[in-house]
């Protein structure tokens, strides 16, 4: 039986062109059309925006598009869908 193997040299030879991408021309190809959902806690959220002030100890939902602009925090998943539910946007899960 011929079993097919990629050997180094080869698999070397196929490298994904997604991982020569800069950060700025990765965030790009999602552009304004793609974002993604981060539960995040609320110290994150008070380093991240100057003059606000959040919870620490509560967790909310940030929506940030492609780019990294954040587009909406909020404290309940239900609102982050309802907020998406007006918006044309496709929707990446971050694992």
């Amino acid at each position: 039986m011929y079993e097919k193997r990629n050997t180094e040299n080869y698999t070397e030879t196929l490298a994904n062109p997604l991982k020569s991408l800069t950060r700025a021309q990765f965030a790009a190809l999602g552009g304004s059309a793609v974002a993604y959902v981060r539960p995040v806690g609320g110290d994150v959220l008070s380093a991240m925006i100057e003059e606000s002030e959040f919870n620490t100890d509560e967790v909310y939902q940030l929506v940030m598009s492609a780019d990294g602009t954040p587009l909406l925090v909020t404290d309940t998943e239900d609102a982050v869908s309802e907020w998406l539910g007006t918006r044309n946007l496709g929707l990446a899960t971050v694992h």
